[in-house]
């Protein structure tokens, strides 16, 4: 009797299943006609062709960061090569104006774009925002991005669509939505082995809440939600035609979660090396002020308090020598909690006695960042696996001693010996990162020099040049 009511509730389940599938699938069908359509009534452009549309969903173009660079370089890259295409960057900056935007390139990064871009303003960025899903962040995130990525699609169908900022959910919806051939620059994968490892072994990290790692519960529930988030990146990540990434960290984790090999390449970020490279390197000056500078926007992940304290250490074990020590802290604040987090900074400088040492500038100009890296002794980065670290590469063009955290990019990409010379330090901890900078100010003008000019000697193929010609490689099956 149970067997024959179990038959008689499967089958009309079945079937019930088979009709709402087949129903999705006409609905989906209906919905990609419908965008092709839109995208048939473009208008062509003066010599009757239809001008080619390439689109960048990238929310934050107006941030400062490296990320921004590579999307302007990118942008400048492909209007250099082909004259028949027209690009549009998706953006949710409503506050700053296209001019605003393009006039920041320039102040920034250096960058002047040789066309106008068409700016499609999206209403719905908060959707993306971290701090709208104070649980279950990386899914938010990411449900958060199709939805504003539905909106771009809506407001402008491309024949060409590119992630540049890492969203790869939005990903299938121009591929098989929109009929858009898809492409994606991935700077920091969305979820890595390595925070599977951190989960798994109940480590403490900004992103993994102390009341979790005491749970056994709490950590297996949390590394079943990353596996399941790490499947499903996986299978949207592999819908991508062309897949771009920064750096070799990056380059292994993307292929051992997209499987996508055959269509993965290294595109080193375009770091502004020339500019830096142009001015003399010459031996240290006598001075009775020696600097440290990190340039980073505010961001947890940047963990500047690594610096502060390490810093804080360096003062107390030099107390009463000379030169006295100053920490320049460069980067870009993008919202409300970055101004947050910096207030925070500044209170943890107060609680450690070093303010009147520690130094923020925020959002400065590119001439500014050049002056201060230039007059710097040491560069300090501290960002644990960082996926490349163009601010790593800026100091060790500019001639700073570069030490960065033994971990990511600057581990294997940038702060590794040129023809057998080394070319930077570094650290793991505030012990090692105080010991290593206090033995940098222990070498000889003459030894930091030598170490100064290999730096400068190894970064060539971090050039704008470099990067251009293998974008322009790897986004070639793009337009075929």
């Amino acid at each position: 009797a149970c067997f024959r009511l179990l038959c008689s509730l499967l089958l009309p389940a079945l079937f019930l299943s088979g009709i709402l599938c087949v129903c999705l699938v006409v609905l989906l069908w209906g919905v990609r006609l419908w965008i092709q359509r839109k995208k048939q009534l473009r208008s062509a452009g003066r010599d009757g062709k239809q001008p080619l549309l390439v689109a960048f969903f990238h929310p934050y173009c107006n941030a400062g960061g490296g990320g921004e660079r590579v999307l302007w370089c990118a942008i400048r890259t492909l209007q250099k090569k082909y004259r028949n295409v027209t690009c549009v960057v998706y953006t949710g900056d409503r506050d700053v104006t296209e001019e605003e935007i393009v006039e920041g390139a320039f102040r920034r990064f250096n960058i002047k774009l040789i066309h106008p871009v068409k700016f499609v303003f999206l209403e719905k960025r908060f959707l993306v925002e971290a701090s709208l899903y104070p649980h279950f962040t990386l899914l938010g995130q990411s449900l958060g991005s199709v939805f504003l990525g539905w909106e771009a699609l809506l407001k402008c169908v491309p024949d060409i669509y590119i992630d540049s900022m890492g969203y790869a959910f939005t990903i299938p919806l121009f591929k098989y939505l929109g009929g858009c051939r898809v492409g994606c620059y991935v700077h920091y994968p969305t979820i890595s082995t390595d925070m599977l490892s951190v989960v798994r072994n109940q480590d403490t990290r900004f992103n993994n809440a102390a009341f979790i790692t005491s749970s056994p519960l709490f950590s297996k529930f949390k590394l079943f939600y990353y596996y399941f988030f790490a499947f499903m990146y996986g299978l949207v990540g592999s819908c991508s035609d062309v897949v771009m990434v920064n750096s070799s960290w990056t380059l292994n984790h993307i292929l051992s979660l997209w499987r996508a090999g055959a269509c993965t390449s290294v595109v080193y970020p375009p770091c502004d090396v020339q500019t830096f490279l142009d001015m003399p390197l010459e031996v240290e000056k006598s001075t009775s002020e020696y600097s440290i500078v990190s340039v980073s926007q505010f961001r947890p992940e940047k963990n500047h308090p690594l610096q502060i304290r390490a810093f804080a250490k360096l003062l107390k074990e030099r107390v009463g020598q000379q030169p006295s020590l100053k920490l320049i802290l460069i980067g870009g604040c993008r919202n409300q909690q970055d101004e947050e987090r910096v207030n925070n900074l500044k209170r943890l400088c107060a609680e450690l006695g070093v303010s009147d040492d520690v130094v923020f500038k925020i959002n400065i100009p590119f001439e500014e960042l050049k002056r201060h890296l230039t007059e710097a002794i040491i560069g300090l980065h501290t960002m644990w696996n960082e996926h490349f670290g163009i601010g790593v590469v800026e100091c060790m063009a500019a001639g700073t001693v570069i030490l960065a955290h033994n971990s990511g990019g600057p581990k294997l990409d940038i702060v590794v010996p040129h023809e057998g010379h080394v070319t930077g330090f570094l650290a793991e901890d505030e012990d090692s990162y105080a010991e290593t900078m206090a033995y940098i100010f222990s070498l000889s003008p003459e030894k930091r020099l030598e170490i100064r000019e290999n730096a400068r000697r190894s970064v060539h193929r971090f050039s704008d040049q470099h990067f251009e010609d293998t974008f322009l490689l790897s986004v070639e099956p793009l337009f075929k």
